[in-house]
């Protein structure tokens, strides 16, 4: 290929190559790197009128590379003449055989175009609307590739339409033989997909001048084609297969380019010293957990806390992603890592996403360091300012060891004087950035972090989405947890059934929850109305004065969401925890964070609108006592999530259930600073190519451990293709 990296093989024993490893065959293939001479790629793109132009611009196709990369969302065979149908939506690669205009009068004066068209099946009379300069563009013998719909007494009326010369090129002789594959493009206002398959057919030579970031002898092992030869066969697939076949090629190197700044990050980290080194022998904590804990450890809490201390002892900066279920026992093993901090003489820190969640875990501290003499407080934006100002004063001067909070710990004025542990919990609900703040609030020393989330992770996500960090997973549940018996209820009849049950409950002493995905019911823009009926949206506010009036009333009823006041949000939770409410009608403000024993009915309205993570979690709000539990999905008698609720009803492994999740849904980003700190891949599907992102795994950590730095002459080109993807920062040094 004209501009491609030449890597010439001479003399290689072929029977040696066989046998070695892969990056042993990456140095048998090697040769000195010659970078590609400037190409057409960056030529500036061609377009007939300004408005295809506003097109491109829409879509950020500038150059002839950037439309090369802007890939088709799929391919489709290009049906006959013959094989039409009349009402069928088709593509037809045919040629013009005559062509005229005239006008029809209707209400106005329309102006259309009709030309007989044909392949080698058979003929048709296509028909284009408000087009009449189509007459002197496309003369008999013009070769169209047409897409719209197949009327009746073979007409073809005509939505999309292109063919080389209207474009600007020379007349496509790639167009599609009858009965081939056509691609089609992601397009926009201005310009259509059949457009854009005819300006990609005008630049296919361009495609000669693609550079190569794979190493030869990666490409030979995985047996993979070359990122020119996997876009040709994208644009121009004679396929399915063949076009599969290229997206799978240009997967494996996203998915590659991911692992490789997961890694890089990871060895950048390691390669850092000066994190506290916490090796002493435990007292406090081994104290702490021998006779202040009230409750002996599951196996999984015990192997997490030993996995997290060996972190602690090392100068390098521990990033580590605790998981498990709800009510796995997450708190223990952080507030034992926190002890750790402590009982060296430096201080920890816990960040929660919301103050409801800050002041349960604040709560718990409490009540789990039993009678050790640990100083610990609160700090979210609620807090008085003179308790605040205190607070931050005895952070400063070391005299607090231990504090709990939301985002008001990373505000600019909130100093520590020796902060060794930052555990961030519900970690996905901070941005990048905020849990580097909290990491970064020792100015002496970097500090160790536990991130934690009480959503199960697959394999697969985890590669993807946290490959950078070291996870633990909690799998079993402490003892004496109650299984939770799930129903779907969909119908006034069963609706019934689970609010008389409900009912039962309570006269037996017993709580429950009603969930509802809104706080007002202006928020559904007028879909929840009145007395919320089936299908309708419900509101916490509404809901609550319809059951105090209906199915619940005589009970003690009590709001709570995420728009109340801090000090009113924090009086309900308290009142419901005490015992002195019966039903909390809430939103998903209680989703995490919430730990009361009695409640046993946990009722979500309008189910269908949860994910399952969310509806899991939520689920984990009741059977966390002696008591049965039940948890009623409530969704209309047709169910647009279906699916997810089958899945809840029928599973109560949430690593299980994190799996059906991933198969119903895609990945967010994997690499990047946005809100979440995920976005979406452009080529590869999670988890359908599950085994493609295990193999770039594999191939990722053998680049990183033999050549970090992508020096090496076969892989300067892919560090050049990871600064390309992921920024200058992806490709900076890792200290010696």
């Amino acid at each position: 290929m004209s501009g491609a990296v030449a890597i010439p093989v001479v003399n290689v024993d072929l029977r040696a190559f066989a046998d070695a490893d892969p990056l042993a065959r990456s140095e048998m293939l090697s040769a000195p790197v010659r970078w590609p001479h400037p190409s057409r790629l960056a030529e500036p793109l061609r377009t007939p009128n300004a408005k295809a132009g506003d097109g491109l611009k829409a879509l950020g196709l500038h150059t002839v590379g950037e439309l090369l990369e802007h890939l088709p969302r799929d391919s489709r065979e290009a049906r006959t003449v013959a094989e039409l149908r009349v009402g069928e939506q088709a593509t037809v690669a045919v040629e013009v055989r005559s062509i005229a205009a005239r006008a029809v009068r209707r209400r106005r004066m329309r102006p259309l175009v009709e030309a007989w068209v044909a392949d080698t099946t058979g003929g048709m009379r296509a028909v284009f609307f408000n087009q009449p300069w189509l007459v002197e563009r496309y003369p008999p013998g013009t070769r169209l590739v047409l897409h719209g719909k197949a009327g009746e007494r073979g007409s073809f009326g005509v939505t999309h339409h292109a063919v080389g010369s209207e474009v600007g090129v020379a007349q496509s002789e790639d167009a599609p033989a009858a009965g081939g594959v056509v691609a089609h493009y992601p397009a926009a206002e201005g310009i259509s997909s059949t457009q854009l398959l005819t300006l990609v057919r005008g630049a296919r030579g361009a495609l000669a001048d693609v550079v190569e970031p794979l190493p030869a002898a990666l490409r030979t092992a995985e047996k993979l084609p070359t990122r020119a030869s996997a876009l040709c066969a994208l644009h121009f697939p004679d396929g399915p297969l063949d076009a599969e076949a290229g997206r799978a090629r240009l997967a494996f190197e996203e998915l590659l380019l991911t692992q490789l700044v997961f890694l890089r990050r990871r060895a950048r980290r390691r390669a850092l010293r000066g994190a506290p080194t916490l090796d002493a022998p435990p007292t406090l904590s081994a104290r702490w957990l021998e006779q202040a804990l009230p409750f002996a450890l599951t196996v999984g809490q015990r192997e997490a806390i030993a996995a997290i201390s060996a972190d602690l002892a090392s100068p390098c900066p521990m990033q580590r992603l605790l998981m498990g279920e709800v009510g796995s026992g997450k708190t223990v093993v952080a507030l034992h890592a926190m002890l750790r901090a402590v009982e060296h003489g430096h201080q920890a820190a816990l960040m929660a996403p919301t103050e409801t969640l800050a002041e349960q875990h604040f709560a718990i501290v409490q009540r789990l360091l039993g009678g050790e003499q640990v100083t610990c407080a609160l700090l979210t934006g609620s807090t008085r300012a003179s308790r605040r100002a205190d607070t931050l004063g005895k952070l400063a001067s070391g005299e607090l060891q231990l504090v709990v909070g939301t985002h008001a710990l990373i505000e600019p004025d909130v100093r520590f004087r020796s902060l060794a542990v930052a555990v961030v919990d519900e970690q996905h609900r901070f941005g990048v950035r905020q849990r580097a703040a909290l990491e970064n609030k020792n100015p002496t020393h970097p500090g160790h972090v536990l991130h934690m989330t009480a959503t199960p992770i697959p394999r697969t996500l985890a590669l993807a989405e946290h490959g950078d960090l070291d996870v633990t997973a909690l799998r079993e549940l402490p003892g004496g947890r109650k299984p939770i018996d799930t129903h779907i209820v969909a119908g006034e009849r069963a609706r019934a059934r689970a609010y008389e049950l409900l009912r039962e409950q309570l006269r037996q002493g017993r709580q429950a929850y009603v969930v509802c995905p809104l706080v007002e019911e202006a928020e559904a823009d007028g879909d929840a109305q009145g007395p919320a009926g089936e299908g309708d949206l419900r509101a916490a506010t509404a809901e609550l004065e319809r059951l105090a009036k209906g199915e619940l009333q005589g009970h003690r009823l009590l709001l709570l969401h995420g728009q109340m006041r801090p000090k009113e949000k924090q009086e309900a939770m308290a009142a419901f925890a005490a015992g002195e409410v019966d039903v909390l009608v809430a939103t998903t403000v209680i989703e995490v964070g919430v730990d009361v024993p009695n409640a046993t009915v946990m009722l979500v309205e309008n189910a269908e609108r949860f994910g399952i993570s969310q509806l899991h979690q939520l689920r984990g709000r009741v059977g966390r006592g002696e008591h049965a539990s039940w948890c009623f999905l409530m969704s209309p008698p047709t169910l647009p999530g279906a699916a997810r609720l089958r899945a809840l009803a029928a599973h109560d492994d949430g690593f299980r259930l994190a799996e059906i999740d991933l198969e119903l849904r895609n990945e967010g980003e994997l690499v990047g600073t946005r809100q979440s700190g995920l976005g979406r891949f452009t080529v590869a599907y999670l988890p359908e190519d599950a085994a493609l992102l295990e193999r770039a795994r594999v191939w990722a950590k053998a680049i990183v451990a033999r050549d970090p730095d992508l020096q090496a002459p076969e892989h300067v080109l892919l560090g050049q293709a990871l600064q390309d993807a992921y920024g200058a920062e992806s490709s900076e040094p890792i200290p010696a």
